[in-house]
């Protein structure tokens, strides 16, 4: 955990779920870019706001100006709640994003961002958000197709989002993330000799993302 990051309890579906929030270096007068949150892999597998990928792609959203906003999901460290199969964790994203980035405000830019299970709780997420919000960048890693039912992209998001996978990844296998994305005709970026969780890798994933998310606005 960044020592500089900010930590909170917000009030989620089924009570307090815990949060850790890490700012941008501004100029006076400055404001973020907009609000990014960051989903974690699976809760039963030792997946938390804590892992190395998520934290790597909590560092690239803030090196590009953003604030990146991390949380546990229900049931993980001192969130409250028990693990839900994706359905209640899609209530816990949407109500962290609802938090930090309320729709009725419309304030600065919303990216959403997930890693392997969190990836799939995403995909579900830009469905629910899509016909509400502008989602000016996605971002997802290691994306847990096959083992989830990870939802499609809306056509018009595919110049915004970026799908990273690892050629040796043997958790979920490349072509389990290229069956999912062939359909939708989206681009797959993949990492030679990279496994599941970057290993090795990780300045390269951190590049690729502050690259990524540091495009103009559109």
């Amino acid at each position: 955990m960044n020592p500089r990051s900010q930590q909170l309890a917000l009030q989620g579906p089924v009570g307090s779920l815990q949060t850790l929030v890490d700012m941008p270096t501004l100029e006076a007068g400055q404001t973020p870019v907009g609000v990014a949150v960051i989903a974690h892999p699976h809760p039963l597998f030792g997946g938390t706001m804590d892992n190395k990928v998520v934290q790597t792609m909590a560092r690239a959203f803030v090196q590009a100006g953003w604030m990146a906003v991390r949380f546990n999901f229900r049931g993980v460290g001192s969130s409250e709640g028990v693990y839900d199969e994706g359905r209640g964790e899609l209530k816990d994203l949407l109500a962290v994003v609802d938090h930090f980035s309320p729709a009725a405000k419309h304030q600065g830019a919303l990216a959403l961002a997930g890693f392997s299970f969190g990836a799939f709780v995403t995909s579900h997420a830009v469905q629910t958000l899509h016909a509400v919000r502008n989602i000016e960048r996605l971002v997802l890693v290691g994306t847990a197709a096959g083992r989830f039912q990870v939802a499609a992209l809306p056509q018009e998001l595919h110049a915004k989002t970026l799908v990273l996978h690892g050629e040796e990844d043997d958790t979920v296998p490349l072509s389990a993330a290229l069956d999912w994305a062939r359909p939708q005709n989206l681009p797959v970026v993949v990492l030679p000799g990279v496994g599941h969780f970057f290993h090795g890798q990780l300045p390269l994933l951190r590049d690729l993302v502050a690259r990524h998310v540091a495009l103009p606005l559109v």
